[in-house]
């Protein structure tokens, strides 16, 4: 079912990114979400609260940015899971899953979230296009960020 119209301020998110590395270097990577503001242009500052959660600001082509506490929910290197629930401007879950992709890896990203920032609800409707092209611009940006990191390109 798609969660527009009926569910305006709610948003499903899927991205793919197929990676030339290993599967257990990929996760390993993915699972350090401090380092993402390394190579991933959009995660503006990425900090620890303790072992199991933290806080992201993320700002994408949009001008503004989200502010969000991540907590972990599952950290599995076996089934290459790696889980979070989203609180903040948007409430929620992402999950990335780690798998072989011939000889190197598929990487899927499914986010779910309700949009909770007061002025992004307002513009459910016309910026809804908007916001999910900003997503997608980013999550592009993300896989190229962590393939040259990836590939020795970017410092680690």
């Amino acid at each position: 079912m798609p969660d527009w119209p009926l569910r305006p301020h709610h948003y499903r998110f899927r991205s793919r990114w197929l990676l030339d590395a290993p599967p257990g270097v990929v996760y390993a990577a993915l699972e350090y979400a401090e380092a993402y503001p390394q190579w991933w242009p959009q995660i503006a500052e990425a900090r620890r609260i303790d072992a199991r959660s933290g806080t992201a600001r993320i700002r994408s082509v949009l001008p503004f940015s989200l502010r969000i506490t991540v907590s972990e929910t599952r950290r599995d290197p076996v089934a290459g899971i790696l889980q979070t629930e989203l609180h903040g401007d948007v409430d929620g879950w992402a999950r990335w899953t780690i798998t072989p992709h011939g000889s190197g890896t598929r990487a899927l990203y499914e986010q779910e979230v309700e949009v909770r920032r007061p002025f992004m609800r307002w513009l459910a409707y016309p910026g809804r296009p908007f916001f999910r092209l900003n997503h997608a611009l980013m999550m592009r940006a993300g896989r190229r960020g962590l393939a040259a990191r990836l590939d020795g390109r970017q410092g680690i």
